[in-house]
This record gives structure tokens, sequence and C-alpha cells, in this order.
């Protein structure tokens, strides 16, 4: 048999033996952790096991003081409540979601993986054939606090200042303190141990608008919090007025705003008392939008169409606002044009004195055999000298 045959046969026969050689019972990498939760909130919990073949996972769930009384979790369950998402690969990953909690959803959760053949043989124990791990998710009832009503800010109206209120009426535990949060990060200063709480807003501007967080602490339970809006029509803080380009390069327009909610972004082109979308639909515009913040890009700028006044318009629910942005494309020769203009003055120059040149009469030209000017004589020294002789005859 051919040497190279041979060696083949021996890579074949190894490629079929390895999943019997590197065959691995299931593991956890990553185990679920129990959590204390609040009434309304939602929790997540994450399970990833390895093996070889991939271990299968499932979610379990036993009530509290009956552990031995699971039942399976299915997503969609409880009212569409439960969501499950598992993926697989060299890794088992599942992660197990529900929403809105209540105070039955307290109770044992349990991540099981098997990569046992015989996993799902109703005849098999599942103690030997299933690994186990368990989290405990307490619910709590969320505590009362009672907190001011939304705050629309006006700009049509004089400066007010704004003031927000917390009170913590009732709760599973005593509180340590409370504190302010604007926009996911907590203001300085705004830490208290009582149960009432404010924040005074001065001199409100659109920039002061969003989500504001009254939040109390506990020594044996979840943060709680109380949610107040304040609310302003989009100010644009931000744009470029005037964007120069030559033809053929990538133009960029921008407008950043302050105001809540979050404005809704849109680009025109204006063209006198008309104006025309713009969407990302051509292929050569490319609109991006973050929150308050949004770009307009161009792309490969055409001298004849791209040219013109672009204006950004941004809006919500209290009202909108829009400014413009004037877009000038430059012909490629427009570094060329002073070098240019200089080159013309001198052609112009040139031609200029070629033609005055050309138009001179004879009577200008000075003839080089005439004397330049009249013939000076000796006339008058040769009478001064008769003049000598005479007088030194007498």
């Amino acid at each position: 048999m051919h040497p190279n045959a041979v060696m083949l046969a021996v890579v074949l026969l190894g490629n079929l033996m390895l999943p019997f050689i590197s065959a691995q019972n299931a593991g956890f990498v990553k185990s679920p952790m129990s959590e204390t939760k609040l009434t309304g909130d939602t929790f997540e919990l994450y399970c990833d096991v390895v093996g070889n073949p991939t271990p299968e996972i499932q979610w379990w769930y036993a009530e509290i003081n009956r552990a031995d009384s699971f039942k399976q979790l299915w997503d969609g369950a409880r009212k569409r409540r439960v969501s499950i998402n598992t993926a697989y690969g060299a890794n088992g990953v599942s992660v197990l979601g529900i929403t809105r909690l209540t105070l039955e959803d307290s109770g044992t959760y349990e991540c099981r993986a098997s990569n046992d053949p015989k996993r799902n043989d109703l005849r098999q124990n599942p103690a030997i054939t299933w690994i186990r791990a368990q989290a405990t998710i307490s619910v709590l009832q969320k505590p009362k606090i009672n907190a001011s009503d939304q705050t629309i800010l006006s700009a049509d109206t004089p400066i007010k200042p704004v003031t927000l209120q917390c009170n913590l009426t009732t709760a599973h535990t005593p509180h340590k303190e409370s504190f302010w949060v604007k926009n996911g990060k907590e203001i300085t200063n705004t830490r208290t141990e009582q149960r009432n709480t404010a924040y005074r807003i001065a001199k409100p501007r659109a920039d002061d608008s969003g989500e504001y967080m009254c939040v109390y602490t506990f020594d044996m339970a979840p943060n709680a919090n109380a949610t107040i809006e304040v609310k302003a029509k989009p100010d644009i803080t931000g744009h470029k007025r005037s964007e120069n380009k030559n033809e053929g390069e990538n133009g960029m327009l921008y407008c950043k705003s302050v105001g809540y909610p979050h404005p809704t972004w849109t680009w025109r082109k204006v063209d006198g008392t008309s104006y025309t979308d713009i969407d990302n639909s051509t292929g050569r515009f490319f609109i991006t939008i973050r929150d308050n913040y949004t770009e307009l890009n161009i792309l490969n700028l055409d001298i004849n169409t791209d040219p013109g006044i672009y204006q950004c318009n941004a809006s919500n629910v209290i009202g909108n606002t829009a400014e413009t942005t004037i877009l000038r494309v430059r012909s490629n020769l427009a570094p060329l044009w002073p070098f240019l203009g200089v080159l013309a003055e001198i052609i112009i120059l040139v031609v200029i004195i070629v033609v005055y040149e050309k138009r001179k009469t004879p009577d200008d030209i000075i003839d080089d055999d005439e004397p330049v000017g009249p013939m000076k004589t000796n006339s008058t020294n040769n009478h001064k000298d008769k003049n000598i002789r005479q007088r030194n005859t007498k």
C-alpha cells in the first residue's frame, strides 16, 4: 500500500475516533446567582455549561419551602412574562428572564444541563443524568413613594423655579438615606436621611429637562425609586453654520440639542419656499442619530446638485425647532484660481505692449544715420579770437 494512503487512513480513523476520545461530561462554567427584587422589577439568571457533546439546558422552578415540587419553565409562561433564550455552540448558554415581578414569583430557580444520551429516558433517574445549579429569588413588596407630577418647561413664559419632591410613605424596612439622580447620574450634594426629599431647579432651561429619580436605600433590601419627568421642547445648541468643500469630497453637517424627551430628527434641503426631505435611500446621503445628536454625511459631493441650504429639524411631544447650514461646493480648479488670475494679467499686459509697439508711426522711429540734435560749431570761439587780434593791432 502506498505510504500516503496509509497516512490518510490513519488521519480519517483519528477523526472518527475523536468524539469518543474527547467526550466530556457536562459542567457549569457560570451558575445562576440568588437575588432580592421588588415587585414590578425584572430579573435575569444566566447559565453557561460546557461538555462534549454540548449539553442541553432546561429551567425549572419550585415555590418557597416546596423544593421537592419542581416544575419546568417554558418561554412565554406566566402570561408571557417569562423569556428563555438559549444558544448552543462550543458551550451551551441560556438566559432566563421574568418581567413585572409579583410576590408569587419568589422561589427557587434551577438550571439543569446534561449531555447524557439517556437524559430524556423516563426510566432514568434525573438526579443522575442531569447536573443542577440553583438560585433563590426573593420578591419584596415595593415601598410606596409619593412623587411630584411631571413638569413641562415653557420657553414662552417667565422663568420660575421648579421644585421636585418625593415622600417615602411605606417601606418593608427602615431606610438609610435618599438621593437624586438625573438621566442615570447621581446629582451631587443631594443625599439626606429624611423621608421627605426635594430638589430645586432655580432657573430651569431646556438643558435642565430630563428623567429625574429620587432613590431610597435600605440595609437589607434593594433600592427603591420614583421617576419624575421634566420635559422641554428641543433647543438646538450646536450646528455648522456653513460647510465649504471641493467637488468629489465628502461633506458632514451636524446638529445637537438639549431638551427632553429626546427629539425625532429630520433633514431637509431648502429650495426657496419648498424643501426636499433627505433619507438614507439614495446611497450618497447617510443620516446618523444618537439621542440629542444627528449627522448628515454626503458622499462624493456634486458641484451642480449638492450646494444649497440644509435644515435639521428636532421635534418631540412638547415642540420643535430647526437650524440651517449652507453647503458650498467648489470646483477642483479653485486652488488654481489665484495663479490663473496672475497669469491672465501677465498675458494681457504682454498683448498690450505688443499691440502698442506694432502701431508706432515711422516718424516716432529714430534714424541712426541722422544726428540726434543740432551740431555745435566753433563760430563763437572764432569771433572771440578775431576781436582779440583786432585789439592787439591798434
